[in-house]
């Protein structure tokens, strides 16, 4: 179990990033044999990019909605890495992606989405507190939440400033 970290601390990050949400929702429970492939596809798609810091993969967190739906928080240096990724044809997920189309495509049995923010420098601040390394914080590292950084207002404009 990792630690919690005592206090008031932010991200220590202030280029451009894309933040990108993936999952899927079991539909149908019963039809393991559709879900179960889908469930399994996504964590060596993590380890290969985990492997390539080139890749433009920075990190990312995975939640538990309920009992049927599973949600990545990716971090991503920029949109065009995560499209490379994404469309490349010698790696993990064009292979699943293809897979999925043919075994599920419009069945119903399970879902799938992504959501894709590109943000700005300085269009974004993060807190955490009293919590073990999470999101951003974990990817980026962490510093203490003081000075220009004690408030939203202040770290957005800390961002900008570099």
């Amino acid at each position: 179990m990792t630690s919690v970290l005592p206090g008031r601390l932010t991200a220590d990050f202030d280029r451009s990033l894309v933040v990108f949400v993936i999952g899927m929702r079991i539909n149908h429970f019963r039809k393991v044999g559709k879900w179960l492939p889908v469930a399994r596809a996504m964590g060596p798609m993590i380890a290969e990019l985990a492997r390539n810091p080139q890749s433009g993969f920075l990190g990312t967190e995975t939640m538990i909605r309920d009992l049927r739906t599973v949600v990545l928080l990716q971090y991503w240096r920029d949109f065009d890495s995560l499209e490379a990724y994404a469309r490349d044809r010698d790696q993990k997920h064009w292979p699943a992606w293809t897979a999925f189309n043919k075994a599920i495509g419009g069945d119903g049995t399970v879902g799938i989405f992504h959501e894709t923010y590109a943000v700005s420098a300085g269009a974004y601040e993060t807190i955490y507190g009293n919590m073990p390394p999470f999101g951003l914080g974990k990817v980026a590292g962490l510093v203490p939440a003081t000075g220009k950084r004690n408030d939203a207002r202040s770290r957005m404009k800390a961002a900008t400033e570099g």
